[in-house]
């Protein structure tokens, strides 16, 4: 395990360059001058070199990119080029809210998407699976800023059971921190609950005509042990695999639901950041959750050793 692990290690090393190299340039791409946002409406051409200049962006792309990268791994994300705050300070701040609103929305996933797909797979063919089946169809098909806005006016504005905007940190208590979080990890979690519960369903239905599953049968073990002991391990694999995707879901999602529900989070400093082509803080979202996204990888990885020992090697 420790070299299956050491492996993984040292593949995501290169895939994270060649990932900061090709934002960097797609960010350098953007429309729009940053020095001219920087100099004011009214600046000349000169003032505008001017700022350039101090920005270092008159100098060669690839120059640039190797001393950001530099900056990079000693953890200096640079400087917001319109608040002079440090980037690394601003993603710290950011970064509990998207980290507590992903928590919450894995949760919802794992506690609706499992049971659902397990309960079809159980009836296949059948009524409820036929519906079960039609509603996760519906839910992968809705955006969820559209989900989102649903759940505010229902359930906040017209009942105002959950607040519609805002967010509490956990020091504010347990239950207020997830009053602010269950509309927004909602409208994430529908996507993401209706495609694992595709896939469970699926993995648990070709587990199912097994012949281990019916010896199991045959023996007299109990359903219960049977699905949960025996069939669920089996199918363990898919179902982690498409766990660990939702996370990315998950982060692409934040980006519109936070603008929606008002959180201070990445999705909504990425939004702003990229309408006042703040480049410092463009890029440092995206190696966050680069490197989010290969640890997740990691664990998924690790998972297909206990669910199937034979990728241990």
């Amino acid at each position: 395990m420790a070299n299956l692990l050491g492996k993984r290690v040292l593949s995501a090393i290169p895939l994270l360059l060649f990932l900061s190299f090709f934002v960097y340039v797609l960010v350098d791409f953007m429309p729009g001058d940053a020095a001219a946002g920087l100099a004011g409406d009214n600046a000349t051409q000169d003032e505008i070199a001017s700022v350039r200049e101090q920005l270092g962006l008159d100098r060669p792309l690839l120059i640039r990119y190797v001393e950001w990268l530099g900056h990079i791994i000693t953890g200096d994300f640079g400087t917001s080029l319109y608040s002079s705050q440090s980037v690394t300070q601003i993603l710290a701040d950011r970064i509990p809210t998207t980290l507590s609103l992903t928590v919450v929305t894995m949760v919802i996933v794992i506690l609706l998407g499992l049971p659902i797909g397990i309960i079809a797979a159980m009836r296949a063919n059948s009524m409820l699976d036929r519906a079960l089946t039609a509603v996760s169809s519906v839910a992968m098909a809705v955006p969820p800023f559209i989900i989102g806005l649903v759940l505010v006016i229902a359930l906040a504005i017209s009942a105002p059971v959950f607040p519609a905007t805002g967010y509490a940190p956990l020091s504010e208590g347990f239950g207020v921190w997830l009053q602010h979080l269950i509309l927004p990890a909602l409208a994430i979690a529908a996507i993401s609950t209706a495609e694992v519960a595709r896939q469970t369903r699926a993995a648990m239905v070709d587990t199912f005509a097994k012949d281990f599953i019916r010896t199991a049968r045959a023996k007299g073990l109990r359903t219960k042990q049977i699905v949960l002991k025996h069939a669920l391990k089996v199918a363990g694999v898919p179902i982690v695999t498409v766990l660990g995707l939702q996370v990315s879901r998950v982060f692409a999602g934040a980006v519109t639901v936070e603008f929606v529900f008002a959180l201070p989070g990445l999705g909504t400093l990425a939004v702003n950041s990229v309408f006042s082509r703040d480049i410092p803080v463009i890029l440092g979202i995206v190696m966050v959750m680069a490197v989010a996204i290969v640890i997740i990888n990691l664990i998924v990885d690790m998972a297909y050793g206990y669910f199937n020992p034979r990728t241990r090697a």
